[in-house]
């Protein structure tokens, strides 16, 4: 602290000599003497330091993937400039690197930024900055990036003002090159059905010249066209229109000639078809006999026949979903994923009907509908099929080396795949391993799984990616020559191969041939997708071995998909016998009313009742298995009718007088609640931010919403498990808001949870690559919270170090002034009640001993001091009648006048 005006201490001496001499002004009170000083402090401004003397600068170095080619080559040069333009030694100087997260680094030219590079988050990393500085600091921010944020920078000039930090930046500049992006695709966020609608594309870049376009639709070429760019842009407009309800992913391309960064060459939205409540059946069946029994209960019904081609964007719009004898290999596994949020978080139903390739038939043990259903999937030993020995071929080319997102190799997620395999196996099945690149590597021959099942496991985890491609006439040839010493009833082999690596078909059509002879079948599991070079010849082999193909893309997937195709051939969980029914009593829990029951069903699937679920009928046979079971997950609702209800042994059903009434009183309960009115969702897409609002009747919600707040749920991509809750913001009555940021490639769907009911939205994507989303708004807005903040564009590096105009002392007079005023009416208070401060006891005790030494002093007279002369008695006081009167006083003073 110092003083602003030190020359009034004088005061203080001339204030204790006025004390001495004028005593009676009593200054040597203690509250005078203390609102003297406060005064005399007062006048000297006192100021208190709020900055120390030293500056510290924080360079923040953009290293996303568009500005990495800009920084590397100056970044050293920068630091050194910066080093030795530092003012002083209490200056000092911090580096941070950021792209999609923000890293601190050591000041040394060897730093490496270690995190995701496809994402420009600029206000992330200034935010992050601030909160790192120290606020007895002078701070200021230097920013080096292309200009180009992923993220706006919405709030951050008044956060900088508030913190009093001045941000300078220097656009980094690549030299003129020949570039097109696809800047804009507009089309409304929702429409009805059959509703026409115009799709907006635009085109920026140059030079001028004809730029080639292709429109897709859900991964399906909808038009081609040539765009004319003139003056750096270019716009192409066409009207659509689409009839089935549902979630559509719209697509624009460029393929030009010549381009500079081809990752902003495609653009995606996406588009909500709606008409109302629908149900979604997916159906193996070409004319399904659940399709006519809704429509006539008046339900809107979306039929899927074509399952392979179905994406999680189909679930939009839909309030329940039945899966009437689809197998899970036949439904790509995003969708199957999807089914977890739409049901746990969006409030929709499932529904799950019997057949021979349905529950555990269909290979759905362990998939990601599994935990959804209220009956468990697994097999035991008494409900096996006949023995069956296995073969697994695995690629262990060089391609499997590489290793995927989780942070395995390929060859591991492939081991861990047939070590599942192997688990899901009984006791009196056999393996047989083999890993094959130019040629079979027998890991472990013919064995019983019951005896060596732990070795085998063992074994198979310790395979390794050795090189080269996969032989695969060679790898089937030793696989059969294995199984050719089984003499068990089934006799099954499955491939594992690269769908684009996959060499020496040689006379595989006669080994197949050989093998189908013997009922041997082999399925193929291919690592791609059905457009791979290889992949025509992978499901020729599956064709002809009539078993299953997989493709994936996602290494990951690799032992679910192991685990269905085990459990699909090696155990059975479908009884094809009529069997007796028995109702439990529960269906009053749906339909409040009894239902007469079929007596018989002509087959079902052999699964149990899960614990906190409900069954309604069950079989009359010694396993009393559950034949119509539900519950709920999350505030959804789930249902498993384990007898057919179309196709073969389902004559009993399709007969069954009340099978119109179970299927509808079902499914409206799948269903569930309506949406409540009164209240609606918005959202937006801004770069890579995602804003959702929340707008309600604040009369009809307010006391709703203080008892039970809404809740908001995202799902990103379509994991089974990945979903997470944001927090609102309320902005104003009847009106809550939220955002969070998108990562591109990575569609979001979300749910606003509003007691047991949820408005649904999604899925919602961020269009394009937004790092190689050029748009010159944002170059604006940097340069505008730059000014705001007191920050300019800087070229010469050396003026980077400018003390911020910040103050660096602040006076405390309003403080000493409070504090006096306070003073000195305690004191007036004080003088007027005659209070005196109480004494220290020690004070007290003296005196109370000193007094009575006085008393005796003065009553014992000195030897040589004459004896006091006795005092005349003082004439008694006159009585109030003879006191003179104040009249008779005024009287008499008159006279002497």
């Amino acid at each position: 602290m110092i003083l602003g005006s030190p020359q009034f201490l004088l005061l203080i001496p001339l204030l204790l000599i006025v004390g001495w001499f004028a005593r009676r002004l009593a200054l040597w009170k203690p509250l005078r003497v203390l609102w003297l000083l406060l005064i005399v402090l007062l006048l000297c401004d006192p100021l208190i330091q709020l900055k120390k003397g030293g500056i510290d600068l924080w360079v923040l170095v953009d290293r996303s993937s568009s500005a990495e080619d800009l920084v590397a080559p100056n970044v050293g040069e920068w630091r050194n400039l910066l080093e030795k333009s530092k003012p002083g030694q209490k200056d000092r100087l911090h580096f941070v690197d950021y792209a999609a997260e923000v890293v601190p680094t050591a000041n040394s030219e060897t730093a490496i930024y270690p995190g995701n590079r496809e994402e420009t988050r600029t206000n992330l990393a200034i935010r992050n900055t601030l909160a790192r500085m120290e606020p007895d600091r002078h701070h200021r921010i230097l920013l080096f990036s292309d200009g180009y944020s992923t993220e706006p920078l919405s709030g951050l000039p008044e956060k900088l003002l508030q913190q009093g930090v001045p941000l300078d930046y220097r656009l980094l500049r690549a030299e003129e090159a020949n570039d097109y992006q696809v800047s804009r695709l507009s089309l409304p966020e929702r429409v009805q059905s059959g509703e026409p609608y115009v799709v907006d594309i635009s085109i920026t870049g140059k030079p001028d010249g004809d730029v080639p376009l292709t429109v897709i639709r859900n991964g399906q070429e909808l038009l081609t066209r040539t765009v004319k760019v003139t003056g750096g842009q270019g716009r192409f407009r066409f009207t659509d229109r689409v009839v089935s309800p549902a979630a559509y992913q719209y697509t624009a391309r460029i393929n030009p000639e010549t381009d500079a960064f081809p990752g902003n060459n495609d653009f995606d939205r996406w588009i909500e078809v709606v008409s109302g409540p629908r149900v979604l059946l997916l159906t193996a069946y070409t004319d399904d006999p659940l399709v006519p029994i809704l429509q006539a209960q008046g339900f809107q019904v979306d039929v899927v026949t074509d399952t392979v081609n179905l994406n999680p964007g189909r679930l939009t719009g839909a309030k329940a979903v039945i899966l009437n004898n689809v197998p899970a290999y036949e439904i790509p596994n995003n969708f199957l994923e999807s089914l977890e949020f739409f049901v746990t978080a969006q409030g929709g139903g499932m529904l799950m009907a019997g057949g021979q390739r349905s529950f555990g038939s269909g290979g759905y043990y362990e998939s990601a509908v599994d935990p959804l259903l209220p009956v468990s999937m697994e097999l035991k030993t008494e409900h096996r099929k006949l023995a069956v020995a296995m073969a697994i071929v695995m690629d262990r080319s060089g391609s499997m080396a590489m290793t995927t997102a989780s942070g395995h190799s390929k060859m591991q997620l492939a081991n861990e795949g047939a070590a599942r395999a192997v688990e899901l196996l009984g006791d009196p099945d056999a393996v047989t391993i083999f890993a094959v690149d130019s040629q079979a590597h027998k890991i472990t021959g013919l064995t019983n799984v019951g005896k060596s099942r732990g070795q085998v496991i063992e074994r198979v985890r310790r395979v390794e990616s050795m090189g080269g491609g996969i032989f695969v006439y060679t790898g089937l040839k030793a696989a059969w020559e294995e199984l050719k010493k089984s003499n068990l009833g089934q006799r099954h082999i499955i491939l594992f191969t690269d769908a684009n690596d996959s060499e020496e078909p040689g006379e595989y059509q006669a080994l197949i041939k050989e093998m189908r002879a013997a009922e041997a079948t082999i399925s193929v599991i291919g690592l791609g997708t059905n457009a791979d070079t290889d992949a025509a010849f992978l499901e020729d082999i599956a064709k002809r071995g009539e078993g299953r193909m997989f493709f994936t893309q996602q290494a990951g997937e690799l032992p679910n998909i192991f685990a269905q195709e085990t459990v699909t051939v090696a155990r059975s969980s479908f009884i094809d016998d009529a069997t007796g029914t028995q109702p439990t009593g529960r269906w009053y829990e749906i339909a409040r009313r009894d239902l007469g029951w079929l007596e018989a069903v002509g087959g079902y699937n052999l699964s149990y009742l899960r614990e906190g679920d409900e069954t309604a009928l069950v079989s009359s046979d010694t396993y009393a298995a559950p034949l119509v079971a539900f519950g709920r997950r999350g505030i959804g609702k789930t249902a498993a009718v384990s007898f057919p209800l179309g196709g073969d042994f389902s004559e009993q059903t399709r007969n069954w007088e009340k099978v119109g009434d179970f299927v509808q009183t079902l499914t409206r309960w799948l269903m569930g609640d309506a949406v409540p009115p009164g209240v609606g969702i918005r959202h937006r897409t801004e770069g890579s931010r995602l804003s959702i609002n929340l707008i309600y009747d604040s009369d009809e919600w307010a006391e709703k919403f203080s008892r039970e707040p809404p809740r908001i749920l995202l799902q990103r991509g379509y994991q089974t498990g990945a979903t997470e809750e944001l927090v609102w913001e309320r902005l104003a009555p009847g009106h809550y808001s939220t955002f969070t940021s998108l990562k591109a490639t990575e569609p979001v769907r979300g749910a606003v949870q509003i007691g047991g009911a949820a408005l649904p939205f999604g899925p919602v994507s961020i269009g394009s690559d937004v790092e190689w989303q050029f748009d010159p708004v944002r170059i604006s807005e940097l340069r505008e919270t730059a000014t705001t903040s007191g920050g300019e564009e800087i070229v010469d590096l050396t003026t980077a170090w400018r003390k911020p105009p910040s103050p660096e002392f602040e006076s405390i007079r309003a403080w000493l002034a409070s504090a006096a005023l306070i003073l000195f009416l305690l004191e007036a208070f004080v003088t007027r009640a005659g209070w005196r401060m109480p004494l220290p006891s020690a004070i007290t005790e003296r005196r109370a001993k000193e007094k009575p030494a006085k008393e005796k002093a003065k009553k014992e007279p000195k030897p040589d001091e004459p004896a006091p002369e006795p005092t005349k008695k003082a004439d008694p006081e006159p009585s109030p009648a003879e006191k003179p009167s104040r009249k008779s006083r005024f009287a008499r003073a008159k006279k002497r006048r």
